[in-house]
């Protein structure tokens, strides 16, 4: 039903080229660090609105994609994605030289790059393979990192970051925002948890210490009406669907695309419930969401009393969150009935890590996966979800 849908967000990818290319004059040259939930728009945009945006303004935008295959280290993600990206680079002589074994290349004098050993020991850092990106390219670079956060939970991706920053800082010296010609390389980082990202710009210690984590804008009333139109033309006359329940079953699905569509889809194909009848756009809605919350459901039932009150507190405390405190002990062992001590702790952690439900960041820090736990358990705690009228 969405085949050939795109919802396209022109102002907005405006707006985010001029601070990626440092052409807005508040935007500062920290880069761009923008959060939203997982499933709500960001990747779709970044590919289909900000890349051409910025492709149209003669730069050379980079997109690396942390969550598409979370086995692999993303270090090696992002020194992959470069790699590539030189290669594409290349003059049909340096291709040919490549073909006969040679893998070392540069620029006269300035630099020679082995492009195999990027990012690995002995080869040259991501900071060095950008620069000579950037003067083999011949316009400035717009790296775009998609669930940045990711890169946290490997050193090496850990080491990746501050590659980045070092890129960012030496190729930056001197510019002048006021012609985008000078500038070398912008940066954007996505992520799906304000907090995760946040690990990225807050402690001196981190690599972009000093950066704003900004709210990535959630899809609207605008993105469902539009969806209605292109559903509407393609639906007979008496089974055409109004654009306001349209906007309230997008709210019920949290503002996911992907699950609006899904209930659409399976409204206008018909189906028939126990009673004979066709449930409403809003029933359906409630059906596609509470299929998306049964993976809790289950992971719920197979908790131990513990990794529950482990997990309950880490959606309460939210960025506050600090689980080895007095506090959180005390938390933990009134709400699974037993002493609980740091191992104990430490133990259901690791376990929710194991889950997918939580994740490790630097320094002892945890943080919820999926932010969608947090409407979740609101609603199976008060058994209240309301239905549809």
């Amino acid at each position: 039903m969405a085949a050939g849908f795109i919802f396209h967000r022109p102002e907005l990818a405006r707006r985010m080229a001029d601070i990626a290319l440092g052409t807005d004059p508040l935007a500062g040259n920290s880069g761009l660090f923008l959060a939203a939930p997982r499933r709500t728009g960001k990747s779709t945009f970044l590919k289909a609105d900000l890349v051409p945006e910025l492709e149209s303004r003669g730069a050379l935008p980079v997109y690396v994609d942390l969550w598409a295959d979370r086995s692999r280290d993303p270090g090696e993600v992002i020194a992959e994605r470069i790699r590539a990206t030189i290669q594409d680079h290349e003059s049909g002589i340096l291709k040919v030289a490549r073909k006969s074994g040679m893998s070392k290349i540069g620029i006269g004098s300035w630099l020679a790059v082995d492009i195999e050993k990027i990012g690995k020991p002995g080869g040259a850092t991501m900071a060095d393979a950008i620069a000579y990106l950037n003067k083999r390219a011949g316009r400035p670079i717009v790296l775009i990192v998609d669930e940045a956060q990711h890169a946290l939970t490997s050193q090496t991706g850990v080491t990746a970051m501050f590659s980045l920053k070092s890129a960012r800082d030496t190729l930056n010296i001197g510019v002048d925002s006021s012609d985008v010609d000078n500038v070398r390389l912008g940066l954007v980082f996505t992520g799906s948890h304000r907090d995760k990202l946040a690990s990225l710009v807050i402690g001196k210690n981190q690599p972009f210490f000093g950066a704003s984590v900004t709210d990535f804008p959630l899809l609207g009333a605008d993105f469902a009406a539009a969806y209605a139109d292109f559903v509407n033309t393609r639906l007979a006359g008496d089974r055409q669907i109004d654009k306001k329940v349209v906007a309230r079953a997008f709210e019920i699905v949290a503002f996911r695309p992907e699950l609006l569509q899904a209930a659409v889809r399976e409204y206008v194909t018909g189906s028939i419930g126990v009673n004979g009848s066709s449930p409403s756009l809003l029933e359906q809605a409630y059906v596609v969401r509470e299929r998306y919350w049964q993976e809790f459901d289950s992971q719920w039932t197979s908790m131990t009393p513990l990794q529950r009150a482990v997990l309950r507190r880490i959606i309460d405390q939210g960025e506050n969150y600090r689980p080895f405190d007095a506090d959180s002990l005390a938390a933990y062992s009134e709400n699974a009935n037993q002493q609980v001590t740091v191992p104990d702790a430490q133990s259901a952690l690791d376990a929710l890590r194991e889950k997918g439900l939580v994740i490790r960041m630097e320094r002892g820090r945890y943080a919820l996966d999926d932010t969608s736990l947090i409407d979740w358990l609101a609603d199976r705690t008060t058994n209240s979800t309301p239905r549809p009228t």
